[in-house]
């Protein structure tokens, strides 16, 4: 007798077991669902507050083919890049301060390098590409022009206007 209650009580925890183990298989499957519907329509509300952007580009555009007015033109263009970027700093992304600071492989790319006796080595004299900042995380790192210790004979040579010019064509060629 006692074995028959042992086997029943067996069945017993074993379907239990399987009820458990089944609501469990449901209950990941509707999390990731969540998710995967919570990351698709995340950027709604983003994309919803460019979209004014976008069609201030339009207008834009419409407005400098039929009035040919450059200056007008640039100032329309300006003010709907104001209007992005604020959109972008309400959201947190910041944008890098780089000229005259010193390189730093976490926030930069140091896409040439140019031999500069007015500032210190490995000072940013120009900026290519701007970088971004969210929440303290690189989302995209600058790209610049690095100053470089002058080799021992420009170091020796007064600084002559050629050579000044030479290195800011260079960096101006990138």
């Amino acid at each position: 007798m006692k074995l028959a209650e042992a086997e029943k009580q067996l069945e017993n925890y074993k379907d239990m077991l399987l009820r458990k183990a089944a609501e469990f298989d449901n209950y990941k499957k509707r999390v990731e669902n969540e998710s995967a519907s919570i990351f698709k329509f995340a950027r709604v509300d983003v994309i919803t507050e460019i979209l004014p952007v976008v069609d201030d580009f339009e207008r834009s555009l419409k407005l400098s083919k039929e009035k040919k007015d450059s200056e007008a033109f640039y100032k329309g263009i300006e003010l709907i890049y104001q209007k992005l970027l604020k959109l972008l700093e309400s959201h947190g992304v910041k944008v890098m301060e780089t000229v005259g600071k010193e390189f730093d492989v976490h926030y930069h790319d140091a896409l040439l390098q140019v031999h500069r006796t007015d500032v210190p080595p490995h000072t940013i004299v120009e900026e290519v590409e701007k970088g971004y900042i969210l929440n303290d995380r690189v989302l995209r790192h600058a790209k610049v022009i690095v100053s470089a210790a002058p080799t021992d004979h420009e170091s020796s040579l007064p600084p002559t206007e050629e050579a000044t010019d030479s290195g800011n064509s260079r960096a101006q060629e990138n």
